[in-house]
């Protein structure tokens, strides 16, 4: 049996976000946390944080891209988890609010579908280029249908509200380190740092279903 595991990525797959981790690259950390502070407080919306935002990466170069990629605090065995997803012939799916061009990164790793905000550097963003929870179960249930796959062929993996409508929705879903929105629908729930582990959380949801799939490798876990 085949299988789509569907990532969220920050907070999940990475500590943080990747916006804090591209501003901290181009040294505009402290105005980016303003935005964001503002933005979690409810007084600014999705759309203004990012027109906020992105001129603030005006001048952010691929290398620059290619350092906060590297340099960012990611859960330990995030390359294991897809090598061993496509070891088993299995797909994996990451759908971010975070910008494409960082997400996107995630093919180099082994992530097979990367999906991410139609933002650009520099550049003020339309409502209309964001992804929402709702997107987020709606390019699920398109890849779904595209590789001939169930809801009971899937494992969803998330922490925060923009995964609301997927944890609703899919019946194998596993918690990292989620808020408790996320952490009361899922099936189960896994804390702590290592990627690996909360992948193997959901590959027993898949064995008890199939009744005995095997377990995930040991080998090279941590990279």
């Amino acid at each position: 049996m085949s299988c789509l595991h569907i990532f969220d990525m920050d907070g999940t797959l990475l500590k943080g976000s990747a916006c804090l981790e591209i501003s901290r690259t181009v040294g505009v950390l402290a105005e980016t946390l303003d935005i964001e502070d503002v933005w979690s407080k409810g007084e600014i919306s999705d759309n203004e944080f990012w027109v906020r935002c992105l001129p603030l990466w005006k001048d952010l170069t691929d290398e620059q891209l290619d350092q906060s990629f590297l340099t960012s605090p990611w859960l330990q065995g995030v390359q294991s988890v897809f090598a061993d997803i496509n070891s088993r012939n299995e797909k994996s799916v990451v759908i971010s609010q975070s910008p494409l061009f960082f997400v996107e990164r995630l093919h180099a790793w082994g992530a097979d579908f990367a999906y991410g905000a139609l933002v650009t550097p520099g550049n003020s963003a339309g409502a209309e280029r964001l992804l929402t929870s709702r997107d987020k179960l709606k390019i699920a249930d398109k890849l779904l249908s595209e590789l001939g796959l169930t809801y009971d062929n899937c494992v969803a993996y998330g922490d925060s509200l923009s995964d609301l409508d997927l944890f609703k929705s899919l019946p194998k879903t596993v918690a990292v380190n989620a808020r408790k929105p996320i952490r009361e629908l899922a099936r189960v729930c896994y804390e702590g740092p290592s990627m690996w582990d909360g992948y193997s959380a959901g590959r027993k949801l898949i064995e008890d279903h199939a009744g005995g799939l095997t377990a995930p490798r040991e080998t090279d876990r941590n990279n």
